[in-house]
Formats: C-alpha cells, structure tokens, sequence
C-alpha cells in the first residue's frame, strides 16, 4: 500500500485489509470443517459450521461500511480506490464461500446420520483440499499485492473443474450400480458442486488482486474445465 500524508487514511486502508483476512481466515475453517462434518459424519459440527457463516456476514457488512465511510472522507483516488473497491470485491466472494460451505453443512445435517460408505467421499475430501489450497494462496496474493500468484490461482480453475467432472462421473457410475447410493450420491454431487462455485470464487479473487495492482482487468477467457452436465449426460449414457 502506497503512504500517505494523513496517517488516519493509511489505518483506514489497512484496517480494511485486516478484515479481509479475518474474513479468508473464517472461510478456510468453514469450508475445512463442512468437509470435515461429512467425512467424519459429525452433525453437530455441522450445525457449528452452519452457525458461525453468521460471523462472515457480520464481516462482510462491516467491509462495507467502512469502505463507504472511507471514500466518503478520504474521496480515494487511482490505486487507493482500486484497493478500497477490491475489498468490497473480495468480501462478497469469501461472503459467497461461506454460504457454499453452509450448504454443505446442511446436507449433513440431513443426512442425518445415514452416510455412504467412506469411498464415495474421498473424491469431495480431495476437491475440497485443492480449493483450500487455492483460497490460501489467492488470500495470500491479496496481502502481498502479488499479481503472479494470483495469476497462478486463475489458471488453475481448469484443474479444479476437471476433477469435479471426474467425481460426478464416478458418483453417477456408483449410483447406477447400485440404487441403494442414490440419496447418498447426489447429495454428494451437490456437494462437489458446491466446492467447485467456490473454486470459481477463489478466481474471483484472483482477478480483482490483478486489477488492485495494475488498474486492468484479465482480457484473456478464464480457462474452464469439462461441463458436469455434459459429463453426467456422457457417463450415463455409456
């Protein structure tokens, strides 16, 4: 962050920033734990998960405020309105995290005890795992204002896509085989689905950390993986 003359605006950018992390910070837990609630078959922690999203809305609205707040008294300029704008940006994509989180929390608690068997989770567990790397870096690439890394969070959506391709295909192949894996079986592909839009928000991020620090948006078209509709439509009919 660039310094200023009147210090008070300095701490308004860095506070700012601040939240931002401790919004990421609250994300990385809720996604961690809602995966780990399925896996483990943990409805209370699901319940805990579902819970605490209450404290990145709270975060989220006070961004918002203190963004406001700011440009109304410090009328920012170039790249101190670039880092005010990208906070509001990042905000409502670790908002949307959150939720996505919450969902799967709330197929959990569903479930209600009554879980597959611990193979058909791995394929979400390992998804899961790729996206928290994601968001780690991307928040990472937000703090040190460094467009390489973010650029490298960008690319790798495609990866991200392609394995949620594979895990519906092979849910799909489980369900055929036996209907008993139905229920267990989509509410899993609703979950894979779930950690795939919050891939698509890791890059979200991606791309206002590039427009922070250079002042432009990402002309090229965002990489993206196979379709999971075409790939159920694929696998079903083989």
């Amino acid at each position: 962050m660039s310094d200023h003359t009147s210090k008070a605006f300095d701490s308004d950018l860095q506070e700012l920033a601040r939240m931002v992390a401790e919004m990421g910070g609250l994300a990385e837990k809720l996604i961690s734990d809602s995966v780990d609630a399925l896996a483990r078959r943990d409805t209370g922690l699901a319940q805990r998960v579902t819970a605490a999203d209450a404290q990145i809305d709270d975060l989220q609205r006070d961004i918002e405020q203190k963004a406001i707040l700011t440009i109304a008294r410090r009328q920012p300029m170039a790249v101190d309105l670039r880092d005010i704008v990208g906070a509001l940006r990042i905000a409502n994509d670790i908002e949307r995290i959150g939720d996505l989180a919450k969902n799967i929390a709330k197929r959990v608690i569903a479930l209600n005890g009554d879980f597959p068997p611990p193979k058909l989770i791995r394929g979400v567990e390992h998804m899961s795992d790729l996206v928290l790397g994601q968001l780690k870096s991307v928040l990472d690439s937000y703090a040190r204002r460094d467009d390489a890394k973010a650029m490298a969070v960008w690319r790798g959506d495609e990866q991200i896509d392609a394995m949620c391709t594979s895990v519906f295909r092979e849910l799909l192949t489980y369900m055929i085989e036996d209907p008993r894996n139905i229920t267990f079986g989509i509410h899993l592909m609703f979950c894979a689905k779930n950690v795939e839009r919050m891939g698509d928000h890791a890059t979200n991020i991606a791309e206002t950390v590039h427009y922070i620090i250079g002042g432009e948006a990402i002309t090229e078209r965002r990489p993206k993986g196979e379709d999971t509709t075409f790939a159920i439509s694929q696998a079903a009919g083989r």
